[in-house]
């Protein structure tokens, strides 16, 4: 693969090794599998194509890492598969918007389109299936790398992307001669002229006396009221501009602004052929000053190469924390790749500046050197992708930690849940930025905790504060130790997220004096036990008068066909929901085997859902779903065992099952770089089952070596020699030289740096598994 992923190979040329099966359980014969070859040096390159096609919901077109505008084509609007603005097949596109989320599982963002096109202005997109009827182009020859998108389309324009953090350049290349315009297309997400979803309730666009197109809109989708202003400026003066407003009325000629909700303008260029067309676009979500601001300061010139070299090194630089050799050719495509997709978001959200907006939907001035983000998936994020950021990224951390102190203070609900562009989204349970600033001051990242603990407790304790669906049933939670299935919607993954919640909470609450309130909250942490059923083993609804609902099967994700006890998981996946006492867990089931027999059963029941299951569980291995967070730390619960080889073998499996480097390599949403972060720090042979408690379960790492550039300017190299997809078992594992007696290690001990030695072999080393003192220490 060159440096360029091209669409046309990417159907599969690469291969890769599967194991033919896991171990069933209680098995000690090794993996059958076909060796994969061993690769010898680093010379993988992100492709930004994995990921675009199934059901991974990312974008192929040109970012910067954490950057503000995410530059890429918009295939579709209105579709689930296109929640990224993008997907992989669609055979026509819209044109290209400057904001986009990456892996998502519902859509917003996409704005400012532009359409590079030739002929009549068409103000229609026309069907995706039948462009010929709006200005839909059908499009061929992809190629992409980070920070850079190219494409032919079939109007013979040649258009390609790069961005600066808070710009987008794009370069178009009309057919020598030709003649052009460029439609800027603001209400490109609302395709039905009807209005019964009225999307854009205020837009505006002007052309200034400086030749600067700027404009505004007020979208209400996911993120509902959300304002986005813009700056767009031209190579070369146009020859003339139309305005349309809504119902594509032109306006009178030389209009100069257009105000309504559904706007667009041709920029018309008679001499498009003569050069190629470079058109650079700020945004801001404060006000066109910003916008324009933000402009002046990163896109001083139109050279288009210039700006991509640059993102091209501030890329190089990001994905160099991480180097790999050994594995297969597509497994280090693979892992480049997923580097990459954990350093798109958080987005940044403040101006050059300082400006931002809050979740209190006022502009703040941040202080110097502080830097506002967007784009939290928290519920997902937290579990592998920010743990992740502590350990190459502890700089960056200690901006989200700031930003997330500041937006639980500044927000009427609590802590952040999923923040995007100055709203509250309230999607999804819990309140789970409290673990991820949980995890970081528990790992050292400065911040000013307890700054944010009035509005944590508020969140915790003060049942009269606003609630969103997020933190429905509080009060039922908090006075009858769970959520009652009759009373609240996916009661039981509620009792159990705000369980989670509640045990990171009160490790702030400690940091911030309050120690009663730390206490009740450690206290209330216990609560996911008042939804475990002993005589079942499984975690279960439970009705307002404290009986189990009935019947009661696992598979099912209610207790009728109306009503869902689970948040996108089923009975199965919810029972293991409990990251910060496995230990308890352990012995609700009957002690280790207890669990370890769960566990089989788990991952060796039959593979089926009911007909109302969404589509985010997917990528089964019994009812284990590898496509959807909750699922994402169970492998490694086999620590708590003594069976931990079983983790090694159901590790490699998945590492191996579930990823593709083709467009549908990844096997659920990506959800802002989760999915990713899961393969990253798999591979590496580690993972945090509960990230506030600062330890690492040791799995299976893939290659034979991985060199880890740590934030703190030390380095972690993790050897494997002689690694092969046929060995996914350890015999010893060595620490700086020294046997390492632990299944597990701390954060602490990993960011001093050295070589943490994995010997692999092809059987599975009974005797170090078994010893109870490898197993994890209980979480305080």
């Amino acid at each position: 693969m060159t440096a360029l992923s091209r669409r046309h190979l990417m159907s599969g040329s690469c291969r890769l090794a599967l194991l033919a099966a896991a171990v069933p359980a209680g098995a000690t014969r090794a993996l059958a599998a076909e060796a994969a070859p061993a690769g010898t040096g680093t010379d993988a390159v992100a492709d930004p194509f994995i990921g675009t096609g199934g059901d991974g919901h990312t974008f192929p077109g040109a970012t910067l890492p954490f950057g503000m505008v995410q530059l890429s084509p918009d295939t579709d609007t209105a579709r689930w598969d296109t929640c990224s603005g993008y997907h992989h097949g669609d055979a026509s596109l819209l044109g290209f918007s400057h904001t986009h989320l990456s892996g998502t599982g519902i859509g917003d963002m996409l704005d400012v389109l532009v359409v590079p096109c030739r002929g009549e202005v068409r103000l229609k997109p026309g069907p995706l299936d039948r462009p010929d009827e709006g200005y839909r182009l059908r499009y061929g020859n992809e190629a992409a790398e980070p920070g850079y998108y190219r494409v032919q389309l079939e109007n013979g324009v040649s258009s390609e992307l790069t961005t600066t953090l808070r710009t987008g350049i794009q370069r178009h290349s009309y057919p020598a001669g030709e003649a052009g315009h460029l439609l800027i297309d603001l209400s490109h997400l609302v395709l039905d002229s009807s209005d019964k979803y009225p999307l854009i309730d205020d837009a505006e666009m002007a052309l200034d006396a400086d030749g600067t197109l700027t404009g505004q809109r007020r979208v209400f989708r996911w993120a509902k009221g959300r304002h986005i202003y813009f700056a767009m400026q031209f190579s070369r003066p146009p020859s003339r501009v139309e305005f349309f407003g809504d119902e594509d009325s032109p306006q009178p000629a030389g209009s100069k602004l257009v105000k309504g909700r559904r706007l667009k303008a041709a920029i018309h260029f008679d001499d498009a052929g003569s050069a190629p067309l470079v058109v650079r676009t700020a945004v801001s979500a404060v006000d066109i000053a910003g916008a324009r601001a933000n402009l002046a300061a990163e896109a001083t010139h139109f050279d288009f190469d210039i700006y991509r070299q640059a993102a091209a090194r501030a890329w190089a630089e990001e994905l160099s924390h991480i180097g790999v050799t050994g594995g297969s050719a597509e497994q280090r495509t693979i892992m480049a790749t997923a580097l990459y997709h954990a350093a798109i978001g958080p987005t940044l959200f403040s101006d050059v500046d300082g400006r931002t907006m809050g979740l209190d939907r006022k502009v703040h001035q941040l202080a110097p050197g502080q830097k506002a983000y967007s784009a939290y998936s928290l519920w997902d994020t937290y579990r592998a992708f920010h743990p992740l950021q502590t350990l190459i990224r502890p700089a960056r951390v200690e901006e989200f930690v700031s930003d997330l102190i500041r937006q639980t203070q500044q927000s009427p609900y609590g802590p952040p849940v999923w923040p995007l562009q100055g709203v509250e989204t309230g999607c999804m349970m819990g309140w789970h930025s409290v673990p991820v600033l949980a995890e970081a001051m528990a790992k050292g990242i400065p911040g000013d905790y307890a700054a944010a603990w009035p509005n944590i407790r508020r969140r915790s304790f003060d049942f009269t504060m606003p609630v969103l669906d997020n933190a429905r049933g509080i009060p039922e939670y908090d006075a009858k130790g769970y959520v009652p299935a009759d009373k609240v919607f996916e009661s039981v993954s509620r009792t159990l997220e705000y369980a989670y919640d509640d045990y990171a909470a009160a490790r702030i609450a400690g940091a911030a004096g309050a120690a009663d309130d730390a206490a009740r909250l450690k206290a209330r942490s216990g609560n996911w036990k008042n939804v475990f059923d002993t005589q079942t083993g499984f975690a279960r609804p439970r009705l307002d008068d404290g009986s189990w609902t009935e019947p009661y099967d696992p598979v099912e994700l209610g207790h009728s066909d109306k009503w869902r006890d689970f948040t996108e998981s089923n009975g199965w996946q919810a029972t293991f929901l409990n990251q910060h006492d496995v230990h308890g867990l352990a012995e609700a089931m009957g002690g280790p085997a207890g669990l370890e027999a769960k566990l089989d059963a788990f991952f060796n029941a039959p593979s089926t859902l009911p007909k109302n299951a969404p589509p985010d569980i997917s990528g089964m291995v019994g009812q284990y779903a590898h496509g959807n967070e909750p699922s994402h730390h169970v492998a490694y619960l086999y620590a708590w065992t003594g069976a931990h080889w079983k983790t090694q073998a159901m590790v490699r499996r998945l590492l191996a099952l579930m990823y593709r480097a083709r467009p549908a390599g990844v096997i659920g949403n990506d959800d802002c770089g989760q999915m990713s972060a899961w393969y990253v720090l798999s591979a590496l042979g580690f993972y945090p089952v509960d990230p506030v408690s600062g330890i690492y379960i040791f799995g299976s790492p893939l290659f034979e070596e991985a060199r880890v550039r740590l934030g703190n300017g030390r380095e972690l190299i993790v050897s494997a020699p002689g690694n092969r997809s046929d060995r996914p078992y350890y015999g010893r594992v060595e620490w700086n030289g020294k046997a390492h007696d632990r299944c597990w290690i701390g954060h602490e001990e990993l960011m001093k740096g050295g070589r943490l030695t994995f010997h692999m072999q092809n059987v599975p080393e009974l005797g170090f598994a078994r010893d109870p003192h490898g197993r994890p220490p209980r979480q305080a």
